[in-house]
């Protein structure tokens, strides 16, 4: 079962920001409200997963920032 993050949504009674987490079938719905608060909660989208070290895969490589001919910072 994935574990997927929400937050609630501010209100004028709740200003703060509370961010959880919640194991969910992939067929539940998702939270509508917090189930400590009653406040009104969102599902946070987060970066997706990728094994490492898969043979005969490739990602693509990204070239490091150009710096300086003496050996400076990288500055503009």
């Amino acid at each position: 079962m994935p574990t997927y993050q929400y937050e609630t949504i501010p209100t004028e009674d709740y200003p703060e920001v509370r961010a959880f987490e919640l194991k969910q079938s992939m067929k539940e719905a998702p939270l509508s409200c917090d189930p400590k608060t009653g406040q009104p909660v969102r599902r946070v989208i987060s970066g997706g997963f990728r094994p490492m070290g898969l043979r005969g895969r490739s990602s693509p490589t990204v070239a490091a920032p150009s710096c300086s001919h003496d050996g400076g910072p990288c500055c503009g």
